[in-house]
């Protein structure tokens, strides 16, 4: 997340810690936290994870330095809470805005005008547009 080669970053330049699915999932829940962080059991329930998958997730994510787990105790039991680091921020929003660029690029390589097979009318691609067709 340094800005180091990364053999795993070889995805159109994406940081493949957080172009994961989950991961994605996660560390946008952890950003709509707003710095207060997740209970481990939250994040299980917003992501659709088991115990295990959320774990080798965020040992993923903490191996990279993009959160912090705190275990405490509340009331005799424990307590794991996620938080996202000023490091994770910063390296998640770079990699939306990479991930926005390679979506943008495709986009410009699919030309201005696509063809629909079914009937052989051309229309043009643009994002206001909306599901109905209709801008």
């Amino acid at each position: 997340m340094t800005g180091v080669p990364n053999s795993d970053a070889d995805v159109g330049g994406l940081d493949r810690v957080f172009h994961e699915p989950h991961r994605l999932g996660i560390m946008s829940a952890l950003c709509a936290a707003d710095g207060d962080g997740l209970a481990f059991n939250q994040i299980k329930r917003e992501c659709g994870l088991t115990d295990g998958n959320l774990s080798r997730h965020l040992r993923t994510l903490e191996d990279a330095g993009a959160v912090r787990i705190e275990k405490t105790f509340v009331s005799h039991r424990p307590r794991t809470t996620v938080f996202i680091t000023d490091e994770g921020r910063e390296s998640f929003m770079r990699y939306l805005r990479q991930l926005e660029d390679v979506l943008r690029r495709a986009l410009e390589s699919a030309g201005a005008v696509a063809e629909d097979v079914h009937h052989g009318a051309t229309f043009p691609l643009r994002s206001d547009v909306s599901a109905s067709g209709r801008v």
